[in-house]
């Protein structure tokens, strides 16, 4: 696999997360599931299967 193909590969994959995290987030905030809270605190954990990759990014969101 070519350097160009294998980064395409990867923003691909990171779009899909990106894009379907928001989505999530938001539908979490808007049901009011989260109790009145001015903030969210979010963890996101990734992981590959057969590796010993595990990268968790813990973070807050603002909420409206």
């Amino acid at each position: 696999m070519s350097e160009d193909a294998f980064n395409m590969s990867i923003r691909k994959f990171l779009k899909e997360v990106g894009v379907t995290s928001q989505r999530k987030i938001e539908e979490t905030a808007r049901e009011g599931q989260i109790g009145g809270e001015k903030k969210l605190n979010v963890r996101m954990t990734l992981t590959a299967e057969g590796t010993d990759l595990n990268h968790v990014v813990d973070g807050e969101i603002e909420l409206p």
